[in-house]
């Protein structure tokens, strides 16, 4: 891994795209993808390498419409196979089962629900998933390789790809321009992550980019970055 990871350090990542989809070795690749920025650039690299790419979407049922839009648009666009992971509950019944709001009041075990668990279940399907994060998107980030092995489950190994690790954000808007790219309106009116909308919100001048989330909380991360097991959270008592 070392190796790769120093060569890919001055590669594009469109051909750190094409070692995941070609070179690997792992048969069973998708990406995953919240149809962010960063996200649309590598589903368009990979789409021209591999048409048809699978792509994992965490459909929580708290998206903002136009996220759901912009993703409806993206996917016809570039020809994409787009699954949609849920999780056991929708927001109604979750809401039943552990009281309303549950974003705000146990932001963690929300995004263990709608996110790490129902990503979980689907990895346990494949050999390598690609994402699309960068190191300078936030402070939880600023160290990611490009290319990781870790256990998924005990004797259960997996392949995480980070194209874009390397990559800034104007990067990233300089390549949706240069290929006629699409990008989530949210971003025209001050968002710069965006999630789940109870989560979300515009970011102020001066913030890191990933302080519109969970704004207020010392949390930057939603856990599919670290996953490596998961359990069936319990209701509030």
């Amino acid at each position: 891994m070392r190796v790769l990871n120093e060569r890919f350090e001055t590669e594009h990542p469109r051909e750190i795209v094409r070692w995941a989809l070609e070179g690997s070795g792992s048969k069973r690749v998708a990406l995953a993808s919240a149809f962010q920025a960063e996200g649309t650039a590598v589903m368009h690299m990979a789409s021209e390498l591999r048409p048809g790419v699978r792509v994992l979407f965490l459909d929580t049922g708290f998206h903002f419409e136009e996220t759901l839009a912009h993703k409806r648009r993206v996917a016809e666009m570039l020809g994409l196979d787009v699954v949609d992971l849920r999780g056991r509950y929708t927001p109604a019944t979750q809401a039943e089962k552990f009281g309303p709001r549950l974003y705000e009041t146990a932001p963690d075990r929300c995004c263990d629900i709608n996110k790490v668990l129902p990503m979980l279940e689907a990895l346990r399907e494949l050999d390598a998933w690609v994402t699309a994060y960068r190191r300078d998107s936030s402070p939880t980030r600023a160290q990611g390789m490009f290319v990781d092995s870790y256990e998924l489950e005990p004797d259960r190994w997996m392949v995480k790809v980070n194209p874009m690790a390397a990559w800034r954000r104007e990067d990233t808007l300089r390549y949706l321009e240069e290929y006629g790219l699409p990008h989530n309106p949210l971003y025209d009116v001050g968002y710069a992550a965006i999630g789940c909308a109870p989560c979300s919100r515009a970011r102020f001048q001066g913030e890191n980019e990933r302080e519109g989330r969970w704004a207020g909380l010392s949390k930057w991360e939603c856990g599919i970055h670290e996953i490596g097991g998961g359990s069936e959270p319990q209701p509030q008592p």
